[in-house]
């Protein structure tokens, strides 16, 4: 059963004082089951970003249609819903990952893996056990938990946003290239982090240039140069 399907998206971007339109993803018309995962390849500057940030409404589409099968609200057209219905999916059902950190000011790692929880409802005791297990598993060392990141190396940022994001198991996933800065063991955690997640029926995006890492992950592969899925299992 399909919990996302795309059909015919684009995106173009504007540069007003060159004036110049710089066109991103077009045609885009693909599709993920409940509990799949689909990778998402191509040529730099393809628009592989641009889909992921279409299906979070961090950018606004300029056609087609993104159609989530949602608990809250049923089939509801991303491109179209309402602001309010987007920060619920968000705070609820859909999660993102980044390779850059968006943290509130004065808010500490810890805090900030909590605060995922916390606008979901859960009681701060339970919200403070499952961050503190979610940063031990990703490795954050404890002497951070109480720090500010904006002093975290690049690969502690990306460990950080990988616990907010699966530390509330979302329905919907998406990993904007999410193993970039990470040593190779930190690697294997995300991808058996990723397993776990879709053995409890996370469906999931991903975008990665490590193309070894995705086998075994992976369900299938979209090219987005090419407008096709390939290696359908």
């Amino acid at each position: 059963m399909e919990i996302l399907v795309i059909k015919d998206l684009a995106k173009n971007f504007y540069l007003h004082n060159p004036g110049l339109e710089i066109k991103s993803c077009q045609n885009i018309n693909l599709s993920l089951e409940k509990g799949q995962f689909v990778g998402i390849v191509g040529l730099s500057g393809a628009g592989k970003s641009t889909i992921l940030k279409c299906i979070n409404r961090s950018y606004l589409p300029m056609q087609g249609e993104i159609i989530y099968d949602s608990e809250a609200f049923g089939e509801i057209n991303l491109a179209t819903a309402t602001e309010r219905e987007i920060l619920y999916l968000r705070r609820y059902e859909i999660g993102y990952v980044s390779q850059f950190l968006n943290v509130m000011p004065r808010t500490t790692a810890k805090e900030h893996v909590m605060s995922a929880l916390l606008d979901m409802g859960v009681t701060a005791a339970e919200a403070d056990d499952d961050a503190k297990e979610m940063l031990s598993y990703f490795r954050l060392p404890e002497n951070l938990w109480d720090l500010y990141p904006a002093t975290f190396s690049g690969g502690e940022r990306l460990r950080l946003n990988l616990a907010h994001a699966m530390v509330k198991r979302p329905r919907l996933l998406m990993l904007d290239e999410p193993t970039a800065s990470l040593d190779h063991k930190t690697k294997i955690l995300v991808k058996d982090m990723l397993k776990k997640l879709k053995d409890k029926d996370t469906s999931m995006l991903g975008i990665f240039h490590d193309l070894e890492f995705m086998e075994g992950v992976c369900d299938k592969v979209f090219n987005i140069s090419e407008g096709a899925f390939y290696g359908e299992s």
